[in-house]
């Protein structure tokens, strides 16, 4: 096998007409420039140069090798800029797999702009909870996930946060913390509320908070819908989090300082894999979209 290095070292010798002034343009000592030339001269069982005092000159076999060799390297040349671009050409599928709330919330806009900047790239999303789509990642069956991030790390995933998202407690208008002006993590703890189940990356971010002062929360139902939880609120059934986009006029926030829960939401993929054009393209969209929020 022809190695191209040793290939592109001898066009540059004939050239040059030099092993020094070859060296110098290929950023190489003379002694790797005379290595490469005697490796290329041993696969093909020939001699390329006439070494004649401090002249170099070409034999017949190095005649005519050149203009195949730079036929070679033309090739090549033409395959870098043919890979080139076909990697600028977003096209192709891309599936990504994003929560309820973050989909309907946060991606609208991204996802409208993706399909009218990129026509040719064809978007598969599968909408369901945070902790599924990371999974969903995870195990490969998407390549790009749009979640509540997890406060826990893992080397095979890079997680790349574009949303601060606060968490607000609130309780109904006619709940009995509803009038209080401030309030303590510790009376908050003994009333009921209604919060995400426990495997989730909410829920176990708001445990956190609780378990700092070794209390926990009293939880009289689990439910992942951020909108079905803002529901029972308004009935009384328990003070909850919620995003503030989800907070209405049926709803109180209280002031607790001790209670300052903020969620990361943002882009996940496998540092295994090699993202496609559309994937790279879409992380440059979301965060060009998080930074003009």
């Amino acid at each position: 096998m022809i190695d191209i290095a040793e290939l592109l070292t001898f066009i540059k010798v004939a050239e040059t007409s030099s092993f020094s002034e070859a060296a110098s343009k290929l950023f190489l000592t003379q002694p790797a420039i005379s290595k490469r030339i005697a490796a290329l001269e041993g696969n093909l069982g020939v001699r390329l140069f006439d070494r004649i005092g401090r002249q170099v000159q070409l034999t017949e076999a190095g005649i005519r090798l050149l203009p195949k060799a730079r036929k070679m390297a033309e090739d090549l040349q033409d395959i870098k800029r043919s890979m080139t671009l076909q990697m600028q050409d977003v096209s192709g599928e891309l599936r990504l797999s994003t929560s309820h709330h973050v989909g309907l919330r946060r991606l609208p806009k991204s996802l409208k702009r993706f399909q009218e900047d990129f026509p040719s790239a064809h978007l598969e999303i599968e909408f369901t909870q945070s902790e599924e789509a990371y999974q969903d990642v995870l195990k490969g069956r998407a390549e790009l996930g749009i979640i509540t991030l997890s406060n826990k790390e893992n080397s095979l995933i890079e997680s790349l946060p574009i949303w601060s998202d606060p968490l607000t407690c609130v309780v109904s208008k006619d709940h009995p913390l509803a009038l209080s002006k401030k309030l303590s993590l510790i009376e908050l703890a003994q009333h009921a509320c209604v919060l995400p189940n426990k495997n989730t990356f909410t829920r176990q971010i708001a445990e956190q908070v609780f378990g700092k002062q070794g209390l926990k929360p009293k939880v009289r139902m689990n439910t992942n819908n951020l909108e079905t939880l803002a529901m029972l609120v308004s009935i009384g059934w328990g003070w909850s989090l919620l995003p503030s986009t989800l907070v209405d006029e049926k709803l109180v926030v209280l002031n607790i300082a001790d209670l300052n829960v903020e969620r990361k939401l943002g882009v996940i993929h496998h540092k295994q894999r090699t993202l496609s054009r559309a994937a790279i393209a879409f992380i440059e969209l979301l965060k060009s979209d998080g930074t003009n929020l």
